[in-house]
């Protein structure tokens, strides 16, 4: 297999209008081409998994194919599983060099999920495990269908949440989620009937961070 060439457009961050959060977005993040055959490499690259999940006191599927990826010693816990990670893929590897580049930051894991069509989908939830540190940095990566992506802002239990945030992540499209971002918001993707066409998202994280 020929070298991948990771070509992105130097697209500028939009900042979300988010209060006490730190969410900026790249909608071009990628190149076309570049995003075209990342997502086909990855496909056949990733040994994807249907990560078994702890909720509600019962173990259930998760709604989607996953993988972690990560340097040795990057483990993780999630929902009361323990993730140990699998190794860098070359891809993988290449890509993750140009996101620590545009985010000026340290990487040394990945969670790439597929959603193989618009029923494939990701409740409310917060990246807030005591691993990923006090402010976790998330660099959120989208390839193949658009899909909606949302935050609302976190409420005390039995207080109605606002109103929703939302944006579509593009193909090659990358967000980066800082600060207070996962301490004050969820975020989820909900099912689209729309969507046909598969989706794989890759959220760059930090293990171990202070």
């Amino acid at each position: 297999m020929s070298e991948l060439m990771i070509e992105h457009t130097g697209s500028r961050w939009e900042r979300l209008p988010l209060a006490d959060a730190d969410v900026r977005y790249a909608s071009c993040w990628l190149a076309r081409e570049a995003a075209d055959e990342l997502l086909w490499r990855l496909q056949d690259e990733i040994p994807w998994e249907r990560h078994r999940l702890r909720m509600f006191g019962r173990e259930v599927e998760a709604p989607r194919l996953s993988c972690w990826i990560g340097d040795p010693g990057a483990t993780y816990m999630y929902s009361r599983s323990r993730f140990e990670p699998r190794p860098w893929t070359p891809s993988l590897q290449s890509l993750r060099a140009r996101v620590e580049q545009a985010c000026a930051l340290r990487f040394n894991s990945v969670l790439a999920n597929l959603s193989r069509d618009g029923d494939d989908a990701m409740g409310w939830h917060s990246d807030d495990e005591p691993e990923l540190g006090a402010q976790p940095v998330i660099a959120s990566l989208s390839l193949g269908a658009e899909r909606r992506f949302r935050f609302r802002r976190r409420v005390p239990r039995g207080m109605r949440a606002s109103s929703p945030v939302g944006l579509t992540l593009a193909h090659g499209s990358l967000l980066h989620m800082a600060g207070g971002t996962q301490h004050h918001y969820q975020h989820d993707l909900p099912k689209s009937g729309a969507v046909v066409g598969p989706r794989i998202n890759l959220t760059f994280r930090l293990i171990g961070r202070p």
